[in-house]
Protein backbone atom coordinates (compact mmCIF):
# COMPACT_ATOMS: atom_id res chain seq x y z
CA UNK A 1 0.00 0.00 0.00
CA UNK A 2 1.36 3.62 -0.48
CA UNK A 3 0.67 5.73 2.58
CA UNK A 4 0.65 9.80 1.95
CA UNK A 5 1.60 12.09 5.09
CA UNK A 6 0.83 15.49 4.44
CA UNK A 7 1.80 18.67 6.38
CA UNK A 8 -1.00 20.10 7.89
CA UNK A 9 -2.47 22.98 6.82
CA UNK A 10 -5.06 24.25 10.02
CA UNK A 11 -3.70 27.35 11.80
CA UNK A 12 -0.76 26.68 13.55
CA UNK A 13 -1.20 23.20 13.52
CA UNK A 14 2.06 21.89 13.91
CA UNK A 15 1.47 17.92 14.45
CA UNK A 16 2.29 15.17 12.18
CA UNK A 17 0.16 12.27 11.08
CA UNK A 18 3.22 9.60 11.47
CA UNK A 19 6.76 10.13 12.85
CA UNK A 20 9.86 7.90 11.20
CA UNK A 21 9.91 5.35 14.08
CA UNK A 22 6.03 4.46 12.30
CA UNK A 23 7.37 5.49 8.79
CA UNK A 24 9.94 2.55 9.61
CA UNK A 25 7.81 0.07 10.75
CA UNK A 26 5.32 0.69 7.73
CA UNK A 27 8.29 0.28 5.23
CA UNK A 28 9.79 -2.85 6.81
CA UNK A 29 6.04 -3.95 6.13
CA UNK A 30 6.64 -3.95 2.44
CA UNK A 31 4.56 -0.43 1.93
CA UNK A 32 5.80 3.17 0.39
CA UNK A 33 5.40 5.86 2.65
CA UNK A 34 4.95 9.13 0.75
CA UNK A 35 5.95 12.39 2.78
CA UNK A 36 5.55 15.72 1.87
CA UNK A 37 8.18 17.99 2.12
CA UNK A 38 8.48 19.70 5.72
CA UNK A 39 5.34 17.57 7.05
CA UNK A 40 7.27 17.50 10.23
CA UNK A 41 9.17 20.43 10.97
CA UNK A 42 6.93 22.21 13.38
CA UNK A 43 7.31 18.40 15.54
CA UNK A 44 10.75 18.52 15.46
CA UNK A 45 10.97 15.94 13.04
CA UNK A 46 13.45 16.93 9.80
CA UNK A 47 13.17 15.56 5.73
CA UNK A 48 16.12 13.58 7.04
CA UNK A 49 14.81 11.52 9.32
CA UNK A 50 12.03 10.74 7.02
CA UNK A 51 14.15 9.99 3.87
CA UNK A 52 16.42 7.65 6.18
CA UNK A 53 13.88 5.55 7.08
CA UNK A 54 12.94 5.15 3.11
CA UNK A 55 9.98 7.47 2.92
CA UNK A 56 9.49 9.18 -0.45
CA UNK A 57 9.66 13.14 -0.24
CA UNK A 58 6.72 14.75 -2.02
CA UNK A 59 6.90 18.17 -3.06
CA UNK A 60 3.33 19.26 -3.18
CA UNK A 61 0.12 17.96 -1.37
CA UNK A 62 -1.86 17.36 -4.66
CA UNK A 63 1.32 15.13 -6.11
CA UNK A 64 0.96 13.21 -2.58
CA UNK A 65 -2.70 12.58 -2.80
CA UNK A 66 -2.94 11.52 -6.55
CA UNK A 67 -0.27 9.00 -5.50
CA UNK A 68 -1.64 7.69 -2.59
CA UNK A 69 -4.16 4.86 -1.08
CA UNK A 70 -4.14 6.06 1.85
CA UNK A 71 -3.31 9.83 3.58
CA UNK A 72 -2.94 9.98 7.43
CA UNK A 73 -3.35 13.22 8.47
CA UNK A 74 -3.85 14.74 12.00
CA UNK A 75 -6.55 17.63 11.63
CA UNK A 76 -9.49 17.99 9.38
CA UNK A 77 -8.86 18.56 6.02
CA UNK A 78 -9.60 22.52 5.10
CA UNK A 79 -11.98 22.75 1.81
CA UNK A 80 -9.31 23.82 -0.78
CA UNK A 81 -7.98 20.19 0.02
CA UNK A 82 -10.94 18.52 -0.99
CA UNK A 83 -10.05 19.54 -4.49
CA UNK A 84 -7.27 16.41 -4.26
CA UNK A 85 -9.62 14.02 -3.02
CA UNK A 86 -10.82 11.12 -5.40
CA UNK A 87 -13.03 7.92 -5.54
CA UNK A 88 -11.25 5.11 -4.05
CA UNK A 89 -8.92 7.17 -1.80
CA UNK A 90 -8.81 6.54 2.29
CA UNK A 91 -8.66 8.87 4.47
CA UNK A 92 -7.63 8.64 7.88
CA UNK A 93 -7.93 11.75 10.92
CA UNK A 94 -9.61 13.95 12.79
CA UNK A 95 -13.02 15.02 11.24
CA UNK A 96 -15.52 16.96 13.29
CA UNK A 97 -17.78 17.05 10.40
CA UNK A 98 -20.72 17.07 12.88
CA UNK A 99 -20.10 20.96 13.03
CA UNK A 100 -18.91 21.27 9.74
CA UNK A 101 -21.64 20.51 7.09
CA UNK A 102 -18.93 21.76 3.85
CA UNK A 103 -16.35 19.65 4.92
CA UNK A 104 -19.15 16.91 4.69
CA UNK A 105 -20.52 17.53 2.08
CA UNK A 106 -17.25 18.16 -0.04
CA UNK A 107 -16.17 14.56 1.25
CA UNK A 108 -19.42 13.16 -0.15
CA UNK A 109 -18.28 14.84 -3.34
CA UNK A 110 -15.17 13.46 -3.51
CA UNK A 111 -16.51 9.98 -2.87
CA UNK A 112 -13.36 8.91 -0.70
CA UNK A 113 -13.91 6.68 2.66
CA UNK A 114 -13.61 8.83 5.33
CA UNK A 115 -12.15 7.52 8.66
CA UNK A 116 -12.42 9.64 11.89
CA UNK A 117 -10.25 9.24 14.34
CA UNK A 118 -12.80 10.37 16.65
CA UNK A 119 -15.49 7.73 16.21
CA UNK A 120 -13.24 4.82 16.66
CA UNK A 121 -14.77 2.92 19.20
CA UNK A 122 -14.03 -0.37 21.52
CA UNK A 123 -16.54 -2.28 22.66
CA UNK A 124 -16.28 -0.59 26.15
CA UNK A 125 -18.17 2.33 24.98
CA UNK A 126 -14.11 3.88 24.93
CA UNK A 127 -12.07 6.07 22.35
CA UNK A 128 -8.47 4.54 21.68
CA UNK A 129 -7.31 7.43 19.70
CA UNK A 130 -9.40 10.14 20.97
CA UNK A 131 -8.52 9.18 24.69
CA UNK A 132 -4.44 10.43 24.42
CA UNK A 133 -5.56 13.78 22.56
CA UNK A 134 -8.64 14.27 25.46
CA UNK A 135 -6.14 13.72 28.33
CA UNK A 136 -3.73 16.06 26.81
CA UNK A 137 -6.76 18.73 25.97
CA UNK A 138 -7.73 18.44 29.65
CA UNK A 139 -4.27 19.10 31.29
CA UNK A 140 -3.70 21.87 29.02
CA UNK A 141 -6.99 23.69 29.40
CA UNK A 142 -5.76 23.86 33.27
CA UNK A 143 -2.51 25.41 31.93
CA UNK A 144 -4.14 27.51 29.75
CA UNK A 145 -6.28 28.84 32.50
CA UNK A 146 -3.28 29.27 34.69
CA UNK A 147 -1.53 31.78 31.93
CA UNK A 148 -4.46 33.84 31.31
CA UNK A 149 -6.07 34.08 34.91
CA UNK A 150 -2.40 36.56 35.48
CA UNK A 151 -3.28 40.60 35.04
CA UNK A 152 -0.50 40.77 32.60
CA UNK A 153 -3.08 38.64 29.90
CA UNK A 154 -6.15 40.50 31.52
CA UNK A 155 -7.02 37.82 34.00
CA UNK A 156 -7.98 38.42 38.14
CA UNK A 157 -4.93 38.36 39.16
CA UNK A 158 -4.93 34.73 40.89
CA UNK A 159 -2.68 32.21 40.88
CA UNK A 160 -4.38 28.88 40.26
CA UNK A 161 -1.36 26.83 42.42
CA UNK A 162 -2.27 27.59 45.93
CA UNK A 163 -0.06 29.49 48.44
CA UNK A 164 -0.27 29.89 52.11
CA UNK A 165 -2.93 32.65 52.95
CA UNK A 166 -4.12 32.79 49.63
CA UNK A 167 -7.80 31.52 49.23
CA UNK A 168 -7.64 28.75 46.38
CA UNK A 169 -8.71 29.55 42.78
CA UNK A 170 -11.98 27.62 42.17
CA UNK A 171 -12.06 25.73 39.15
CA UNK A 172 -15.56 24.46 37.60
CA UNK A 173 -15.42 21.71 35.36
CA UNK A 174 -17.93 20.44 32.88
CA UNK A 175 -17.97 17.11 31.64
CA UNK A 176 -16.51 14.04 33.65
CA UNK A 177 -14.93 12.14 30.35
CA UNK A 178 -11.03 11.85 29.90
CA UNK A 179 -10.58 15.28 29.23
CA UNK A 180 -12.85 16.41 32.20
CA UNK A 181 -10.44 13.90 34.74
CA UNK A 182 -7.16 15.00 33.76
CA UNK A 183 -8.24 18.47 34.13
CA UNK A 184 -9.35 17.65 37.25
CA UNK A 185 -6.35 16.05 38.43
CA UNK A 186 -4.24 18.52 37.56
CA UNK A 187 -5.82 21.62 39.19
CA UNK A 188 -6.00 18.83 42.47
CA UNK A 189 -2.53 18.71 42.20
CA UNK A 190 -2.03 22.39 42.35
CA UNK A 191 -4.90 23.53 44.66
CA UNK A 192 -7.32 24.40 43.28
CA UNK A 193 -10.51 23.84 44.45
CA UNK A 194 -12.55 21.46 42.04
CA UNK A 195 -16.23 21.02 40.86
CA UNK A 196 -17.21 18.48 38.69
CA UNK A 197 -20.38 18.90 36.89
CA UNK A 198 -21.63 16.44 34.33
CA UNK A 199 -24.77 14.54 32.70
CA UNK A 200 -23.46 11.04 33.38
CA UNK A 201 -23.89 9.48 36.82
CA UNK A 202 -21.47 6.88 35.73
CA UNK A 203 -18.89 8.71 34.86
CA UNK A 204 -18.88 11.06 37.97
CA UNK A 205 -18.44 8.08 40.34
CA UNK A 206 -15.84 6.87 38.11
CA UNK A 207 -13.97 10.06 38.49
CA UNK A 208 -14.64 10.49 42.11
CA UNK A 209 -12.74 7.15 42.84
CA UNK A 210 -9.98 7.59 40.02
CA UNK A 211 -9.05 10.70 41.76
CA UNK A 212 -9.53 8.96 45.49
CA UNK A 213 -12.50 11.11 46.48
CA UNK A 214 -10.12 14.45 47.30
CA UNK A 215 -10.74 16.76 49.97
CA UNK A 216 -10.81 19.39 47.37
CA UNK A 217 -13.56 18.02 44.86
CA UNK A 218 -17.37 18.48 44.53
CA UNK A 219 -19.29 16.41 41.58
CA UNK A 220 -22.76 16.79 40.77
CA UNK A 221 -25.35 16.74 38.24
CA UNK A 222 -24.95 19.49 35.59
CA UNK A 223 -28.53 20.71 36.28
CA UNK A 224 -29.66 24.35 35.11
CA UNK A 225 -29.34 24.80 38.96
CA UNK A 226 -26.30 23.90 39.71
CA UNK A 227 -24.74 24.56 36.61
CA UNK A 228 -25.50 28.60 37.48
CA UNK A 229 -24.74 28.47 41.16
CA UNK A 230 -21.42 26.61 40.12
CA UNK A 231 -20.37 28.92 37.34
CA UNK A 232 -21.22 31.89 39.64
CA UNK A 233 -18.87 31.33 42.37
CA UNK A 234 -16.01 30.28 39.54
CA UNK A 235 -12.68 31.64 38.75
CA UNK A 236 -12.41 29.13 35.57
CA UNK A 237 -14.63 27.35 33.97
CA UNK A 238 -13.62 24.19 31.39
CA UNK A 239 -15.86 22.83 29.09
CA UNK A 240 -15.20 19.75 28.30
CA UNK A 241 -18.40 17.58 27.29
CA UNK A 242 -17.89 14.75 24.13
CA UNK A 243 -20.35 13.40 21.94
CA UNK A 244 -18.30 11.18 19.81
CA UNK A 245 -18.91 12.25 16.23
CA UNK A 246 -21.58 15.03 16.77
CA UNK A 247 -22.14 18.21 18.49
CA UNK A 248 -22.26 19.12 22.22
CA UNK A 249 -25.37 21.15 23.77
CA UNK A 250 -25.37 24.67 25.27
CA UNK A 251 -25.17 24.25 29.31
CA UNK A 252 -23.76 27.35 30.01
CA UNK A 253 -25.74 30.31 29.20
CA UNK A 254 -24.58 33.87 28.51
CA UNK A 255 -26.37 34.77 31.88
CA UNK A 256 -24.39 32.21 33.95
CA UNK A 257 -21.07 34.15 31.71
CA UNK A 258 -22.61 37.22 32.66
CA UNK A 259 -22.51 36.72 36.12
CA UNK A 260 -19.06 35.46 36.24
CA UNK A 261 -16.43 37.91 38.33
CA UNK A 262 -14.63 39.99 35.60
CA UNK A 263 -11.37 38.79 34.63
CA UNK A 264 -12.11 35.13 35.28
CA UNK A 265 -11.46 32.62 32.31
CA UNK A 266 -13.59 30.28 30.26
CA UNK A 267 -11.77 27.39 28.56
CA UNK A 268 -14.11 25.59 25.80
CA UNK A 269 -12.48 22.56 25.29
CA UNK A 270 -14.96 20.91 23.41
CA UNK A 271 -15.11 23.79 21.09
CA UNK A 272 -14.48 21.47 18.10
CA UNK A 273 -18.43 19.74 18.80
CA UNK A 274 -19.72 23.41 18.85
CA UNK A 275 -18.74 24.18 22.23
CA UNK A 276 -20.88 23.96 25.42
CA UNK A 277 -20.71 27.49 26.48
CA UNK A 278 -23.42 29.96 24.73
CA UNK A 279 -20.32 32.82 24.25
CA UNK A 280 -18.00 30.61 22.72
CA UNK A 281 -17.05 30.74 19.47
CA UNK A 282 -13.39 29.16 17.72
CA UNK A 283 -10.52 30.81 17.98
CA UNK A 284 -6.77 29.68 17.03
CA UNK A 285 -3.57 29.28 18.26
CA UNK A 286 -2.59 32.21 16.68
CA UNK A 287 -5.37 34.10 18.03
CA UNK A 288 -6.83 32.25 21.11
CA UNK A 289 -8.45 34.66 23.02
CA UNK A 290 -11.40 37.23 23.44
CA UNK A 291 -13.37 39.01 25.97
CA UNK A 292 -17.67 38.30 26.38
CA UNK A 293 -19.09 40.06 29.33
CA UNK A 294 -15.97 40.72 30.80
CA UNK A 295 -14.69 37.19 30.92
CA UNK A 296 -11.54 35.72 28.83
CA UNK A 297 -12.68 32.85 26.24
CA UNK A 298 -10.24 30.71 25.02
CA UNK A 299 -11.60 28.51 22.29
CA UNK A 300 -8.92 26.64 20.72
CA UNK A 301 -10.58 23.80 18.76
CA UNK A 302 -6.92 22.11 18.09
CA UNK A 303 -5.21 22.63 21.75
CA UNK A 304 -3.08 19.53 21.58
CA UNK A 305 -0.97 21.75 18.45
CA UNK A 306 0.35 23.80 20.69
CA UNK A 307 2.85 21.13 22.22
CA UNK A 308 3.33 19.24 18.66
CA UNK A 309 5.95 16.90 19.78
CA UNK A 310 4.28 15.74 22.96
CA UNK A 311 1.31 15.55 20.61
CA UNK A 312 2.41 13.45 17.95
CA UNK A 313 5.00 11.10 19.84
CA UNK A 314 0.85 10.15 21.61
CA UNK A 315 -1.23 10.27 18.98
CA UNK A 316 0.76 8.23 16.34
CA UNK A 317 1.02 5.60 19.37
CA UNK A 318 -2.96 5.33 19.15
CA UNK A 319 -3.19 5.66 15.25
CA UNK A 320 -0.29 3.22 13.87
CA UNK A 321 -1.52 0.06 14.88
CA UNK A 322 -4.92 1.01 12.55
CA UNK A 323 -2.51 1.85 9.74
CA UNK A 324 0.14 -0.96 10.04
CA UNK A 325 -3.59 -3.00 10.18
CA UNK A 326 -5.27 -0.86 7.06
CA UNK A 327 -1.93 -1.45 5.46
CA UNK A 328 -1.36 -5.41 6.38
CA UNK A 329 -4.56 -6.51 5.05
CA UNK A 330 -6.07 -3.38 2.79
CA UNK A 331 -8.80 -1.36 3.72
CA UNK A 332 -11.75 -3.31 3.41
CA UNK A 333 -10.14 -6.35 4.86
CA UNK A 334 -9.20 -4.50 8.16
CA UNK A 335 -12.80 -2.92 8.35
CA UNK A 336 -14.43 -6.29 8.44
CA UNK A 337 -11.73 -7.58 10.29
CA UNK A 338 -11.82 -4.49 13.45
CA UNK A 339 -15.33 -3.67 14.20
CA UNK A 340 -13.87 -0.52 16.34
CA UNK A 341 -12.16 0.54 13.13
CA UNK A 342 -15.45 0.32 11.03
CA UNK A 343 -16.96 2.48 13.94
CA UNK A 344 -14.48 4.99 12.11
CA UNK A 345 -15.90 5.76 8.96
CA UNK A 346 -17.95 8.76 8.14
CA UNK A 347 -18.24 9.13 4.36
CA UNK A 348 -18.08 5.77 2.62
CA UNK A 349 -19.64 5.98 -1.24
CA UNK A 350 -21.15 9.68 -1.42
CA UNK A 351 -22.86 9.14 2.03
CA UNK A 352 -22.41 9.92 5.14
CA UNK A 353 -22.60 6.21 7.11
CA UNK A 354 -22.12 7.49 10.72
CA UNK A 355 -25.35 7.92 12.71
CA UNK A 356 -24.23 10.53 15.00
CA UNK A 357 -22.64 12.51 12.46
CA UNK A 358 -26.00 12.21 10.07
CA UNK A 359 -28.41 13.02 13.51
CA UNK A 360 -25.72 16.51 13.82
CA UNK A 361 -25.68 17.48 10.03
CA UNK A 362 -29.81 16.48 10.04
CA UNK A 363 -28.92 13.84 7.30
CA UNK A 364 -30.17 10.28 7.43
CA UNK A 365 -27.30 8.07 7.53
CA UNK A 366 -27.35 5.70 4.57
Amino acid sequence: MIIGLPKETKDQELRVGITPEGVDTLIKGGHRVLVQQNAGVGSGISDDSYSQMGAELVKTAEDLFSSSDLIVKVKEFQLYECDFLRPGLTTFSFLSLGINPKLAQALMDSKVTAIAYETIELNDGSLPILRPMSALTGRLAVDVATHYLKSPQGGAGKLLSRVSGADPVKVVIIGAGVAGFHAAELALNMGAKVTVLSRGAKRLEELKQGLDNHSELETGKASKQKLATSVESADVVIGAVRDAGGSVPKLVTRSMVRSMKKGSVIVDACIDQGGCIETSRETTLSDPIYLNEGVLHYCVRNMPGAVPRTATESLVDATLPYITLMAEKGIQAALAFDDALALGINVEGGKIVHGAVAKALDFKPQ
